[in-house]
């Protein structure tokens, strides 16, 4: 397998190229695969130092029962088509337009497309779902496409902003953001040992959104050569220059639906009809 970073000023292109790339056999690269990587990554690697958008979306809805959950897709669900995307960008701003923004630059969704994420349908294919309590134990091959449907309350109630990294080991949204408690811990080991910092970043909205109104965003990794803003954000370092950590929190670090990104792509190679490995020096 080969990765290829995929970067464009609209978003929607630079995810039609990502996939694209990937082809039938490759993936676009979600939030645990980018901790993954970074986790088994030298630090002056280039995952370490850009920002990079995940191919994973949290969602939050009202299941059949009414209960608010939060449904946590790695792997592409809901928006895993630049189309969808589109036609987001495309509705009418007027906040009462039902297929628009939220005034946090979340998607809204129908209650169509809530329901059939509950029960793991996409538009192309299924995919299994997961409670956070069953997720949490631990999963044995774990798929590359996945969802994991948690409390609302719980995810409202995990700490946003800089987080002790003890606290983050055991913190719900952080676990399933890393792809389970094992994954986190590895990722929160190689993060604090990069500067030796004593908090990361790991924000959300769910303080302030409603959680009866069905919304999707997406998340995004923030990183940078430097490692600026790691520690806190008492500098008011933002943006793009940031390594403020992972997260959905928009109207904080300009990490939304509505920007630009740059994603991971990984396909199968051929080292037998590749150019990459053939020796052009003639010296």
């Amino acid at each position: 397998m080969e990765a290829s970073i995929v970067f464009d000023s609209y978003l929607p292109d630079a995810l039609r190229r990502a996939l694209d790339y990937a082809g039938h056999d490759g993936f676009v690269a979600s939030l645990p695969q980018l901790l993954h990587a970074r986790a088994n990554a030298p630090y002056d690697n280039i995952i370490w130092n850009t920002w990079f958008s995940a191919n994973t979306e949290e969602t939050v809805c009202k299941t059949p029962a009414g209960n608010n959950v939060m449904v946590t897709v790695h792997g592409g669900g809901i928006f895993a088509s630049p189309e969808r995307f589109e036609s987001v960008y495309r509705a009418d701003v007027n906040r009462s337009n039902p297929d628009g923004y939220t005034g946090e630059y979340a998607a809204k969704i129908s209650a169509r497309e809530a329901r059939d994420l509950l029960e793991g349908k996409l538009p192309d294919e299924e995919i299994p779902v997961f409670s956070f309590e069953e997720f949490k134990r631990g999963m044995r091959d774990q798929p590359r496409q996945y969802a994991v449907v948690m409390d609302f309350q719980t995810a409202r109630n995990s700490t946003s902003g800089y987080v002790p990294f003890d606290d983050l080991r055991n913190e719900p949204l952080m676990v399933v953001r890393a792809g389970g408690v094992e994954a986190a811990n590895a990722y929160l080991d190689k993060a604090r040992d990069r500067h030796n910092t004593t908090v990361m970043g790991n924000w959300h909205p769910y303080k302030r959104i409603n959680p009866d109104l069905a919304q999707t965003r997406v998340l995004f990794l923030t990183g940078n050569r430097d490692g600026v803003g790691t520690e806190d954000d008492d500098d008011e370092i933002y943006g793009y220059d940031a390594d403020s950590g992972l997260g959905g929190e928009a109207c904080i670090h300009n990490t939304s639906m509505i920007n630009i990104a740059r994603y991971v792509a990984v396909a199968p190679t051929d080292a037998l009809t590749g150019v990459r490995d053939l020796p052009f020096s003639v010296a």
